[in-house]
């Protein structure tokens, strides 16, 4: 009897490792839907869907949390972007593993028009997203925290 316990606990111990690490995976990687959260005003701002192809990450914005006062579509983007939806634009692009951050990347404020580059990088076991946008060098720059959805 104490052999059948000790294996079906053994067991039980196998499955619930194997089950932690599955949902560690998930959270281990930035792929997946995340919320914006505006670093002025702490109130969220977009859903950003972070896809890879390739081994580079983009974000594509898949719905947006507009003020009274704000335009859905990309008044002040230049060329192509120009009134472009804010829904469905690519506002994360180029960004590779490096380490434990993802660099070497752009990203697009639709608010300004402006391109960025950017690094990203996990935090709170994969439940948060440090998203830095900067000119030049890094330090140059600003940062926001986005939230996991899913």
């Amino acid at each position: 009897m104490r052999i059948l316990n000790r294996s079906a606990a053994f067991a039980l111990a196998v499955v619930a490792a194997s089950v932690s690490s599955t949902a560690w995976a998930d959270n281990a990687s930035p792929v997946g839907l995340w919320r914006n959260i505006d670093d002025t005003t702490g109130k969220p701002r977009a859903l950003i869907r972070i896809s890879e192809s390739n081994g580079a990450l983009r974000g594509r914005v898949e719905k947006v949390f507009l003020a009274p006062n704000e335009s859905p579509t990309c008044t002040k983007c230049e060329g192509a972007l120009k009134n472009a939806p804010v829904i469905g634009l690519v506002i994360l692009s180029g960004l590779e593993k490096d380490g434990a951050e993802y660099t070497g990347g752009q990203i697009l404020d639709p608010d300004n028009g402006k391109i960025y580059s950017s690094m990203i990088r996990l935090t709170d076991g994969g439940k948060k997203l440090e998203v830095r946008g900067y000119i030049g060098v890094s330090l140059l720059g600003r940062s926001q925290i986005w939230q996991r959805q899913d």
